[in-house]
């Protein structure tokens, strides 16, 4: 066999090589993820687009059709009738401190059960991992009647209880989301190499500040994606406002559709303004931390 023939029988041997293990083609999952993409975006779609459209528009030419006006009145309208302002602020009031608060102490259960080897870690890991296949609106009941019945100066409340405060609604929220992130903090902290934490240790650190300066700064990712799935929780969460605050004007945004509604009569078109307006602070909380929530959702999928 001449030189240029072998060489000849090797490049193609090479190309055959690379041919060969270029990757396949997922149509299947392509598709899928197409289509679960768009089942997840027409109601968004659809809300937006009857938002934009007039009543009037609607009623003449019907909701399946694109002729008539489009303009933002509908958004003017439901933002001022709505009240939206007040209850967008009463809704940072309650989202802001229980997602720092339950961050916080979830950290600190997650560091104890999976950094710190003692007794009862597992034992405490798994009542917070059971604490969460209880539904909560089972203790709806019994939770009333105790801040109903738990007495307050009336200069912290002005009904001598806990009802309507912005207070219970976040010790709520923080008690039933802690189980959740201590599951996910505590398995984020076990993925790290103890050999941090030991030498550490060896340089004389103690606990808090192996817990301050080595496992915080590392768990950042693993905090944004559940800062964002927790805002998303409890910006959205109905059923615990509306349970415990009797006072209209301390309810969170969530209700103040309820405030669109005629009494005979609903104009569907300003209750989809409403609707996207409240979805709003949550999409830009997603697109700010995006980046951070998909490397905190990702992170040790390459190990093996």
């Amino acid at each position: 066999m001449s030189i240029a023939t072998a060489r000849t029988a090797g490049n193609d041997t090479t190309i055959l090589s690379r041919s060969g293990s270029r990757p396949k083609r997922h149509y299947g999952t392509h598709i899928f993820l197409v289509a679960m993409a768009v089942m997840w975006l027409v109601p968004l779609g659809w809300a937006l687009f009857t938002a934009l459209r007039p009543v009037a528009s609607t009623n003449e030419h019907g909701y399946f059709s694109v002729a008539g006006d489009f303009n933002f009145d509908n958004f003017v309208q439901a933002w001022t009738q709505g009240g939206f302002a007040t209850y967008f602020w009463n809704s940072v009031i309650i989202t802001v401190p229980a997602v720092l608060l339950t961050l916080f102490l979830a950290s600190l259960m997650a560091f104890a059960v999976s950094r710190v080897n003692w007794k009862f870690n597992i034992t405490l890991l798994i009542m917070f991992t059971a604490g969460n296949l209880l539904p909560p609106q089972v203790l709806a009941a019994p939770l009333f009647e105790m801040a109903k019945h738990l007495e307050v100066p009336y200069s912290f409340s002005d009904s001598g209880n806990l009802l309507n405060t912005y207070i219970v609604v976040i010790a709520i929220h923080v008690a039933f989301q802690m189980g959740f992130c201590t599951f996910v903090l505590s398995n984020y902290m076990k993925a790290l190499s103890p050999d941090l934490t030991e030498a550490a240790l060896v340089d004389g650190a103690g606990i808090w500040r192996q817990y301050r300066e080595i496992i915080m700064p590392l768990c950042r990712p693993a905090f944004a994606a559940l800062g964002t799935l927790e805002v998303i929780f409890i910006y959205n969460d109905y059923f615990w406002p509306l349970l415990f605050i009797q006072s209209g004007n301390r309810l969170p945004i969530t209700t103040a559709i309820n405030n669109l509604q005629g009494q005979f009569l609903s104009n569907y078109n300003l209750l989809a303004a409403g609707a996207v307006i409240t979805v709003i602070p949550t999409l830009v909380i997603y697109l700010l931390l995006q980046r951070q929530f998909v490397a905190g959702l990702t992170l040790g999928s390459s190990k093996g």
